[in-house]
């Protein structure tokens, strides 16, 4: 009897040091603090900085197993690019063209961490009805409570470079650059 309760109390006590498992949490992409930017070379006389205003989106993060998900929508109607005729300009056909393709989007198909933090992020963009597969690297990475809203969030700021002429918005290459890097920050909250 005394082994049957030693026995029972070393299993206790295993079940007790197994440390719990996280279900992975769902974080709301915060749309008035999350902005898609690219930048581009024109003509080789200076870097062209432009943004997106609407983006959309979920992560899903579980941190025990190291694993996570990336679903961004960005609104191309939203373009920025400081100058009004230039918006109009660059939604034609010949670069994003807005009225046949409202939206570019991104949907990661692996996570990868180093530690505790996400390094980058495979997945597959699709502009103009294009889509290829592309890797964002984290450039920075954050978890904690939202210090406004006391919810649990995240901001992260990832890039990567592609080719426009990859997704039929070639014109005027190579004069205006055909190498755009695409920058994304990030903030999201808990849902």
């Amino acid at each position: 009897m005394k082994k049957i309760n030693q026995l029972i109390a070393a299993l206790a006590i295993s079940a007790a040091a197994v440390p719990a498992f996280a279900a992975p949490e769902t974080y709301n992409v915060d749309s008035t603090h999350t902005f898609a930017r690219f930048s581009y070379s024109h003509f080789g006389m200076s870097t062209q900085l432009s943004k997106f205003n609407k983006t959309t989106g979920t992560v899903t993060l579980d941190k025990a197993a190291k694993t996570g998900a990336v679903d961004v929508v960005i609104d191309m109607k939203s373009v920025d690019t400081g100058y009004d005729t230039f918006n109009e300009h660059i939604q034609g056909e010949d670069f994003l063209d807005t009225a046949k393709y409202p939206t570019a989007t991104f949907k990661s198909t692996k996570v990868v961490f180093k530690g505790d933090k996400p390094v980058s992020i495979n997945g597959d963009l699709t502009i103009k009805g294009v889509t290829k597969p592309v890797t964002l690297k984290v450039n920075h990475y954050v978890a904690m409570p939202h210090p406004m809203l006391k919810k649990d969030a995240i901001g992260a700021d990832a890039s990567v470079v592609v080719k426009r002429t990859d997704f039929n918005a070639g014109k005027y290459a190579p004069h205006v650059g055909d190498d755009v890097t695409i920058t994304i920050s990030l903030e999201a909250i808990k849902g």
